[in-house]
């Protein structure tokens, strides 16, 4: 009788340290990469109001655009 509550006993310690103590650490490494990489600003194209980041936007007569496509709409 003895055994057996030792054996699960045993059982759930290796449960703890192997899957519940590991999972924090995880955690922490996860928020460290995310909080690592770079952001960049968001525009709203001035024909289809689809945002598109700041780099990829084109830039015509003072107003951010998607495509060629929405500047030749906008014309």
């Amino acid at each position: 009788m003895i055994m057996k509550l030792l054996l699960i006993i045993a059982v759930i310690a290796v449960v703890y340290l192997f899957f519940i103590k590991k999972k924090p650490a995880q955690t922490l490494e996860k928020e460290r990469e995310q909080e690592s990489t770079p952001t960049s600003d968001m525009v709203a194209c001035s024909s289809c109001g689809v945002y598109i980041e700041l780099e990829e936007a084109i830039l015509s007569g003072a107003k951010y655009y998607c495509s060629k496509e929405c500047i030749e709409k906008a014309s």
